[in-house]
């Protein structure tokens, strides 16, 4: 578990002065908690005593181990594929690839779901079901993938859902974005400032932001309305999107039932423009 992690899982036995501590840490999670701790005191307006206090029921011994554990966070957010690589080889067993990836993955998504809070997923299909809000759907370098294969299926499922696009255009799209839309932003580690930007101008708009990130949390989780935080550390180079994936195929399939007649009606209208387009291939 992340510091942050254990912090909220504790939330519930911190004192109101506790509490204020946390906001504040979170609020610039981890980099709030890398000055002294007389700076932490002075700049969250407690006193150190509760900073130890609170540390005691995280299961943190002291602040130097506080920082180590959250330097050690930090390192992780802004790994690049090398160093991703690098934190891995050197544990790895002598076994095939597919046991050795999958056996994580799959650990991944059982953690993930886990963590995830059903009435907080029930929010966000209800706010994806509201036919009176515009659902806008971003995602960065990597995650633009998801991005669009939750836009295809959302278009489907109801009307006015819009894709920012990966291009110097996007700032267009946020014309028509008013108060009560939604956006939808992925964004995983290392953090893009585009994402970032879109959030930010949406919120400042009036929108919902709703937030799928990682274990560590994208800065875009402080104007959020909901965030869920998904496990994606593999060992490779690269980083796994697969329970971030399950996460979205279970808002679809929530999202599609719900609002089942005006699939329904949909579904027929797009198979009959696939008809005479001859997208599919016909065996009979």
């Amino acid at each position: 578990m992340t510091i942050s992690d254990k912090i909220l899982a504790a939330r519930d036995k911190m004192t109101p002065s506790e509490r204020q501590l946390i906001g504040f840490l979170l609020d610039d999670y981890p980099i709030a908690g890398l000055g002294s701790i007389t700076e932490l005191a002075a700049k969250a307006s407690v006193s150190t005593t509760t900073i130890t206090r609170m540390l005691q029921k995280v299961g943190v011994e002291g602040y130097a181990q506080f920082q180590v554990a959250l330097r050690g966070e930090l390192k992780e957010m802004i790994s690049d594929p090398i160093a991703k690589r690098d934190m891995w080889k050197t544990d790895l067993p002598e076994e095939h690839i597919l046991n050795r990836y999958s056996r994580q993955v799959l650990e991944n998504q059982k953690r993930t779901l886990d963590d995830i809070d059903p009435d907080e997923f029930d929010s966000l299909c209800d706010l994806v079901c509201d036919a009176n809000r515009t659902v806008f759907v971003a995602g960065g370098r990597i995650t633009s993938t998801l991005a669009q294969y939750l836009y295809l299926h959302l278009q489907m499922i109801r009307p006015n859902v819009r894709l920012l696009p990966m291009t110097a255009s996007w700032p267009h799209d946020l014309l028509d974005i008013k108060k009560g839309d939604i956006l939808i932003v992925l964004d995983v580690r290392r953090y893009e400032n585009t994402t970032l930007a879109m959030g930010q101008m949406c919120y400042e708009q009036g929108a919902e932001v709703i937030l799928f990130t990682d274990q560590w949390r994208s800065p875009i989780h402080n104007i959020a309305k909901l965030t869920f935080s998904s496990r994606i550390a593999a060992p490779s180079a690269w980083d796994s999107m697969a329970s971030i994936l399950v996460l979205l195929e279970c808002a679809i399939a929530r999202a599609q039932e719900q609002l089942w007649d005006t699939v329904e009606a949909r579904t027929d209208a797009l198979e009959a423009a696939f008809d005479r387009t001859k997208l599919f291939r016909k065996f009979v």
